[in-house]
């Protein structure tokens, strides 16, 4: 089932102006044969994304989060993989498209930052080189303008020393300043989109904030698309303009990041913002996790794919959630929120189990205590 009207691409749409948007997915659905089945990775996906603007993707592992991003660059091999739909980057059509176009494309329009730098970058080359190399695949120039040009981006992303540092090979690099030197890498060409696979993974706080920082600061100065794919809300919130909640391989939840944060819609968003704690929330509030986990994407249910684990599926009548999928459709916040869920008025169903389920955590713990 595909969700023409009411996709995210749609609904986006009426916001640009008459050059449209820079990228516009479309019913992307992505397929891996195995030897176990087909898994069906992700499912009629459909966004736009503007120059300027951030777009933050969430989900749990096995969302379907970076295997539709890797699908933007054409990193899916074409021989393993069963791939429909449409991705216009630019006004070019990427699905399709043949291997020496691509690499055109590839780091020159749309370039990524991989979740792990040190798997990304390779061992035996030093920094330099690796930087140098992405640059020269795009331009016709002598390797001291490389030289020069990697030295540029290695002092805009912070790296102190950046002659010298050029030289050194990514096992002589902290974590931050690999993540540095994968940035330099994805920007050196200038691209006009940006995708950060989980940017700030197995980094520390302090240098998660610099990161953040620093991808904010260089998308302003490149006037670059950025998509953020992460599990951390905290990032979300700090970096996005609007969000896409994916579960299951499809979009669940699609709106402004103030809209989905504050007042979300689908009962799957709304467990992953009550899975954490607030900043200046209160301290004795419990958590309230997810029970359960996600489905097998060989075998995806026929209807809601969040049904067995919905606290709310007994709102509606019986079986419906579990037998018809729900199209995405406009919320309560207007056209421009979209919810793949049948409830009618979600906020007053997700305020009285809120109250439901924290009452029956603080019975447990006081239970516990008592022991």
């Amino acid at each position: 089932m595909t969700d023409v009207t009411s996709s995210p691409a749609t609904a986006e749409a009426s916001r640009t102006d008459a050059t449209g948007p820079f990228l516009v997915v479309e019913d992307l659905t992505v397929k891996f044969p195995t030897a176990d089945g087909l898994v069906h990775a992700v499912t009629d996906l459909s966004y736009t994304l503007e120059l300027g603007r951030t777009l933050g993707i969430v989900g749990e592992s096995g969302s379907g989060k970076s295997v539709s991003s890797m699908a933007l660059l054409g990193l899916h091999d074409e021989r393993r993989t069963q791939m429909s739909g449409s991705i216009r980057l630019d006004g070019t059509e990427i699905i399709g498209l043949n291997d020496a176009r691509m690499r055109t494309i590839r780091g020159r329009v749309a370039a990524m930052i991989f979740q792990d730098a040190l798997s990304a970058l390779h061992p035996f080359y030093s920094v330099g080189s690796q930087i140098a190399e992405a640059y020269r695949a795009h331009h016709d120039v002598s390797s001291k303008v490389a030289r020069n040009r990697v030295v540029e981006m290695l002092e805009r992303v912070g790296i102190p020393q950046a002659g010298s540092r050029a030289n050194n090979y990514p096992h002589q690099f902290s974590g931050g300043m690999r993540q540095r030197a994968m940035i330099a890498m994805s920007l050196v060409n200038d691209p006009k989109l940006l995708i950060a696979d989980e940017p700030t993974t197995a980094l520390d706080v302090t240098v998660q904030a610099q990161i953040l920082d620093l991808l904010q600061d260089l998308q302003k100065e490149f006037g670059s698309a950025v998509i953020i794919i992460t599990h951390d809300l905290g990032v979300v919130a700090e970096m996005a303009d609007d969000v896409l909640v994916m579960y299951g391989g499809r979009a669940v939840e699609y709106g402004s990041c103030k809209e989905l944060l504050t007042h979300p819609e689908m009962p799957y968003t709304w467990g992953l913002l009550s899975s954490v704690p607030e900043v200046g929330g209160d301290v004795d509030r419990p958590l309230v996790p997810i029970p359960g986990t996600p489905p097998s994407l060989l075998t995806p249910p026929p209807g809601c794919p969040f049904e067995p684990r919905c606290r709310f599926k007994h709102e509606l009548p019986a079986d419906l959630c579990r037998n018809e999928l729900p199209l995405l459709r406009p919320g309560g916040r207007g056209p421009g929120h979209l919810k793949r869920c049948h409830l009618e008025d979600p906020e007053r169903s997700m305020a009285r189990v809120e109250a439901e389920v924290l009452a029956e955590v603080k019975g447990h713990e006081g239970a516990t205590s008592d022991v």
